[in-house]
This record gives C-alpha cells, structure tokens and sequence, in this order.
C-alpha cells in the first residue's frame, strides 16, 4: 500500500487504504461501554470456515485462541484474534485475551507484528471479544521513546513525548507476561469502571527508560484512555482508535493521504482524548 512518512518530530506513518474505507462493514450502533453481546447482531460465529486459519493453544491453559482473516485488513495480514467465539463475550478485554495476545507477539517472528484492542466507544466495531493482529514494517515513536515512572520499579509508566500520552506496561521476556496481562487490563477495567473508553497496543519495543545497552527489546503494551465516542464523528477525516493513536494512520482517500500534515493529523487524534 502507498505509503509516507509525515514530516515532523512525531514520525507518523501515513497508509492510503482507499478499499478497507469504502468495503468495511459499517460499525455496529453502540450506546455504552457496557453493552451486552448481542446475537442477534453480527458476531464471529457467523465467519466461514474458509475464514479460519488456526487455533493457538498454551499447554494446560484456557480455551484457545481462533486466528482468523479480517476480511477489511489494514494491510496483508491483518487477522483477528478471537477467545472461544461461541461463549459470546462482549468487548471489554479480560487478562486471558491480552496474555495470549502478549504470547502471539513472541510467537512471531516478524518484527513489525503488531496487536491491538479497540474497547466499545472508542471504535469497536463489532462488540464481540477480539484482538486484532497486524503487520506494520515501519518503526513507530511509540515503540522507543522513554516513559515516566509512575511507581515502582518494574510498574508502569506515562508516555507523553509521543502522538498521544498513554501508560506503558514493558515485558522483557515470557516470565512477565502474566503479571503484564494482569495489570494492564486491570487498568482498562477501572478507566470503563470511571466511565472512560481505551484502546491498547503490543508491540515490540525497548525497556521504558529507552535502548537497553545491549539492544535486547521486549514488549511495550500501551493502553489509552479517552472520551467515550458513539457512532461516526461528523466531519472527521479519520476514525481514531488504536493504530492512529499510535501514530500509524490508515487513510481512505488519496488527497488526504498526498495534503495531511502532523500537526493536522494530531489535532484530529487529540480531540478523542482526555
């Protein structure tokens, strides 16, 4: 897909996707962040088999995980990551769904995979538990720029020199990826509890203080709270979620794509934000 680097100190990655924005099924009407599963709304039960690709099992874990194609992909590759469909879980993420996420981005080999989590009200499009999975092969701010601590050691920290300040939660290897899971997600269940939406990333990335000396990287989740936002947004160029809050933006037409500008493209993603 065509693809530029906006010019500016936040090194946001531009992408023309002009058939995921005129093919992709409109988002379901959502009213809170607590609505329930619905089935008689589409859900992923409904996918074709031909869909499906694989499942991801942990010895002696939880139910597995379904790999599956997203039929209006970001770019080549994009899947869905969906705990056991037929349990018919809403969109509010659990500490088992963001472990095995955290455990398909070690899995990967490739350096650009990326998951991520969009909550209700904050550009869900289908309230149906998954995570979504993607390949982007440009490097993001978010992936190096170092975090204020906010506790201690080992605890999260407070990105804000990057397109939109979130907390930060750093793996260094698969021995804290339960601890990681579990305070992440605790953390997104408080911002729903105080009535705020989210979003959330995993990516490879260095240790919170910036490059370790030896280069080793780990995993960064990033979790954003935000205004909750229901329906479409008049006259907004762009839906914000999780990639363009982490400054990748899939455009869905080209002057847009060819004329924004950073601060332009910030301003529009700072508005969803508290």
């Amino acid at each position: 897909l065509p693809t530029r680097l906006l010019p500016g100190p936040m090194r946001m990655v531009a992408q023309l996707n002009v058939q995921r924005g005129t093919e992709r099924r409109p988002p379901q009407p959502v009213q809170s962040l607590r609505q329930p599963f619905d089935p008689a709304a589409f859900n992923f039960t409904r996918l074709r088999p031909a869909e499906l690709l694989l499942r991801l099992r942990r010895p002696g874990g939880p139910d597995p995980l379904l790999v599956a194609i997203n039929d209006s992909p970001l770019e080549r590759g994009h899947v869905l990551l969906l705990p056991e469909p037929a349990r018919g879980l809403p969109q509010a993420l659990t500490a088992p769904l963001l472990r095995g996420g955290l455990e398909a981005a070690l899995l990967s080999a490739h350096p650009g995979f990326r998951l991520g989590f969009n909550s209700l009200g904050a550009c869900a499009s289908v309230n149906h538990l998954h995570l979504h999975g993607f390949y982007l092969r440009r490097p993001l701010l978010v992936e190096s720029a170092p975090a204020r601590p906010l506790g201690p050691p080992h605890g999260p920290g407070l990105l804000t020199a990057v397109p939109a300040p979130a907390f930060l939660f750093y793996a260094a290897g698969p021995a804290e990826l339960e601890a990681v899971a579990r305070d992440a997600s605790r953390a997104a269940e408080r911002l729903a509890d105080t009535g705020l939406a989210y979003n959330l990333l995993i990516t490879r990335g260095d240790p919170p203080g910036g490059p370790a000396p030896d280069g080793q990287r780990g995993l960064r989740v990033l979790l954003w709270a935000r205004r909750p936002s229901f329906g479409a947004k008049a006259g907004a160029a762009f839906n914000v979620a999780l990639c363009e809050l982490a400054g990748y933006l899939p455009l869905p037409a080209a002057p847009l794509f060819e004329e924004i500008t950073e601060e332009e493209a910030l301003r529009a993603i700072r508005e969803h934000l508290l």
